[in-house]
């Protein structure tokens, strides 16, 4: 409203003034007339306060958030005041513009929490009006376009960002799910929701700024809502809403993480809410969060079968506030809470009667007051040491919840949450498990989150400090327990999740100690995104130690993915980036990666990627600077010929070189010859693999011919026989076959396997070996049942 009179689309007012009722709150009660708090609040009016009595009907004031200040309109309390100019109290000055006694004829809009609205007389209000939400979906998905399609948002570091066709994307989906999923459709009901969905999306989907995590998005979610205010200005406590949330509702969520059920009975909802109530005050407290706040965090669940029960307007809030609930300190035993009041009460007396027994054992020969004394001491150790305890096995908790074997085998926590506010497009991953069983592996996340002096700053400001000592402690737990759980190998998807958790965590020391011993980085089969390319290498990139392999095949990788990951691929010796889809252009950052004076890879695996003879060029000027690379597979990678050549002639500017794989490449006669050859000159290469190109019968006899009149050059391999036994590498070769079977073309594979197994029967004929010839029969059976699974020719 001030933003459309500001540029004259509100032609009723000629002057609007705004006021923040927490503001004039912390001005006291120290005299100021009204003319005097515009001209402060907004300097460049003091050239319009003469108008502002003569503008009359066409003047407004807006006062946002009412509930700060303490109004009283008794005349005992609040004289009368009709000049504008007259200093009196700020809330005084309010007192009379609502009355109309002063600037009767100004027009006044005010904004407040429900629980204040009965501080202002009703004579006084001409219109009430409540903002609920959006009534209908077609609001949250023009919300969501005008939001998803601002050209200033998601963009990363560098200006790049998400592109119109993935934005396209993202809105079509989350339309989608929006009209299927009836519970994310309430939620979003109340805008500050849906944008905490944008802001959930351009996180899990655009290049994600330094520094940003769940946690904070979510923190400043809170702090853009609440903003540390406190839950009722005339309560003395001054308990900010906040504080006041995370104990009750971070009481409920916990329970439900604990006892892992996400819908709430109106019986658990009470009595979360009431438990421990006592005091009139504190009922009253309780009246004021369920007119306020209640159903910001909670609302009716509307799917079929759960009517009547409640869930948290988004699951991952539910996750967030268990999780603020734990850090805060918030859950107590019974032994922890009387051992606390002991102990101060120990505490504050102990020193002065240990200083009077002493006096009196000096006096008296009594043996039994030294062991008094010493008792007087004692205390406080062991409450400490009971809240130790309580540390450990909150952190025991958190590690078992981030490893639980049930959640081994499902999708990673950062593609569980946009699956639940995209939807999932196709079947359940795993249709026979039932509904029941609730994950929430974002709890530790958020732990991890919650305890990074980002966050516990904004926590502050929410009225929810955690003491500096106590972020400590519980770190020192966690990370004793996950140093013991967190050596074992995990499955790809835990492994990621385990590294969101140092990520969300933002303490490098912390992360370097505890991941220390990682050797093996396997998240082959993980869709990475660049936020998940971006947490890897946030987590991993300034390690120290070596990584003895990085396994990232079928990871949807692009040439983005592979600059963000590059201090990660620095640290690593064996390097597998196959079935990634990557084209020429990520061989750019390949040989930059090879020039590198810091690479250490010395293996190198990139089949099954359309690297194409332009992507090779790119390759072998990486393979002419590099010093550390033994081992290079560029099997079915679409080199063709051109390619092969290519590598023929610049073979000989890398000297270190043992193995080459260019199988299954398309490649002729000539340029496999030409290879051989260059091969065979190589000072250090072992090993060329060279089968199921597309090789004559007189090719492939030209390149056995080759290897039997040179030596010592290089073996290639070729086919399953070497003359008429069979290859030692018949296993590797066959099982690249039975590995690629699904992602390679299998009329072609099914031509080469037969070819395969006409050369294997002949030379079973040709030998009269029977060693040999039972060999050669055991191969012939695999490369039957292969066949046989391609739907060619088996027994």
């Amino acid at each position: 409203m001030v933003l459309d009179w500001c540029y004259g689309r509100l032609p009723a007012f000629e002057l609007l003034i705004p006021f923040s009722c927490e503001d004039l709150s912390s001005l006291g009660p120290a005299p100021a007339s009204l003319c005097q708090l515009v001209a402060q609040r907004y300097t460049p009016l003091k050239e319009v306060l003469p108008l502002m009595a003569a503008a009359r009907s066409r003047l407004l004031f807006v006062l946002h958030g009412l509930e700060h200040l303490n109004l009283d309109f008794r005349l005992a309390g609040t004289g009368l005041c009709s000049d504008p100019e007259q200093p009196v109290a700020p809330a005084a000055i309010i007192v009379n513009l609502l009355r109309k006694y002063m600037l009767p004829e100004a027009s006044i809009l005010v904004t407040t929490r429900p629980s204040a609205i009965g501080r202002i007389p009703s004579k006084y209000v001409g219109r009430y009006g409540e903002i609920c939400g959006f009534s209908d979906t077609n609001l949250q998905k023009l919300y969501f376009q005008l939001r998803l399609n601002q050209p200033d948002c998601g963009h990363g570091a560098g200006g790049v960002g998400v592109t119109p066709a993935q934005r396209d994307h993202l809105v079509e989906m989350l339309s989608r799910n929006l009209e299927g999923h009836h519970q994310i459709a309430a939620a979003c009901f109340l805008p500050s929701y849906c944008w905490l969905v944008c802001a959930t999306l351009y996180f899990l989907h655009a290049p994600t700024p330094a520094g940003q995590t769940l946690t904070s998005i979510y923190t400043s979610f809170l702090r853009l809502n609440f903003s540390g205010e406190m839950l009722d200005s005339t309560d003395p406590s001054k308990l900010s809403l906040m504080a006041y949330a995370a104990r009750t509702m971070g009481k409920l969520a916990y329970e439900g993480v604990s006892s892992r059920k996400t819908y709430f009975s109106e019986e658990d909802v009470r009595g979360c809410l009431e438990a421990g109530l006592k005091t009139e005050e504190e009922f009253q407290l309780l009246h004021v969060f369920r007119r306020d706040a209640l159903r910001f965090f909670l609302a009716p669940c509307v799917e079929p079968g759960h009517q009547g029960t409640f869930v948290f307007t988004v699951p991952a809030m539910q996750e967030y506030l268990a999780a603020l609930y734990i850090v805060l300190g918030l859950r107590k035993t019974t032994l922890q809470r009387v051992g606390k009041e002991v102990a101060e009460l120990v505490g504050r007396v102990g020193e002065d009667v240990s200083l009077v027994l002493g006096i009196v054992a000096k006096l008296l020969p009594l043996r039994a007051l030294p062991l008094l004394i010493n008792l007087l001491k004692v205390v406080p150790r062991v409450f400490g040491r009971v809240v130790g305890k309580s540390r450990e096995g909150v952190a025991q908790a958190m590690v078992l919840e981030m490893f639980r074997e049930e959640d081994y085998y499902n999708d990673d926590v950062l593609d569980q949450m946009g699956a639940s506010i995209l939807g999932v497009e196709g079947p359940r991953r795993h249709p026979d498990e039932p509904p029941e069983d609730e994950v929430f592996e974002l709890f530790p996340m958020f732990m991890g989150g919650l305890l990074s002096a980002h966050n516990r700053a904004i926590l502050a400001q929410l009225g929810c400090p955690i003491k500096t000592l106590d972020a400590l402690e519980n770190a020192q737990a966690i990370k004793k327990k996950l140093g013991k759980l967190g050596r074992q190998v995990l499955p790809p998807s835990e492994l990621l999740d385990h590294l969101f958790f140092h990520y969300e965590f933002q303490n490098q020391c912390f992360s370097a100690e505890v991941l220390g011993s990682l050797r093996q980085l396997n998240l082959a089969g993980v869709r990475m995104t660049p936020l998940k390319c971006t947490v890897v290498a946030a987590v991993l990139g300034s390690g120290r130690h070596a990584l003895d392999e990085v396994n990232l095949a079928s990871c949807q990788l692009d040439p983005a993915g592979l600059r963000t990951l590059r201090p990660v691929f620095l640290r690593a010796r064996k390097l597998g980036l196959q079935l990634n889809s990557l084209g020429p252009e990520a061989c750019r950052d390949l040989r930059d990666l090879l020039l590198h004076d810091q690479c250490q890879v010395t293996t190198l695996r990139l089949s099954n990627n359309p690297l194409t003879a332009a992507g090779v060029a790119l390759l072998v000027e990486g393979l002419a600077g590099n010093t550390s690379l033994k081992h290079l597979s560029l099997l079915h990678t679409d080199l063709g010929d051109e390619g092969l050549q290519l590598l023929a002639a610049q073979l000989d500017r890398n000297q270190q070189l043992q193995e080459l794989n260019v199988a299954y490449n398309g490649a002729g006669d000539a340029a496999a010859l030409a290879l051989a050859k260059a091969a065979w000159k190589h000072p250090s290469l072992e090993l060329l693999h060279l089968y199921f190109n597309e090789l004559s019968s007189e090719g492939r006899q030209a390149l056995r011919d080759l290897g039997s009149t040179t030596e010592g050059g290089a073996r290639v391999v070729v086919s399953l026989t070497e003359g008429t036994a069979v290859s030692e590498y018949w296993s590797v070769i066959l099982g690249e076959v039975q590995r690629n079977l699904n992602s390679w073309d299998r009329t072609r594979v099914r031509r080469h396997l037969e070819l395969l197994l006409r050369d294997l029967e002949d030379n079973r004929g040709a030998t009269l070996n029977p060693w040999r010839k039972a060999q050669l029969l055991r191969v012939e059976g695999e490369v039957r049942a292969l066949l046989e699974q391609l739907g060619g020719r088996g027994s």
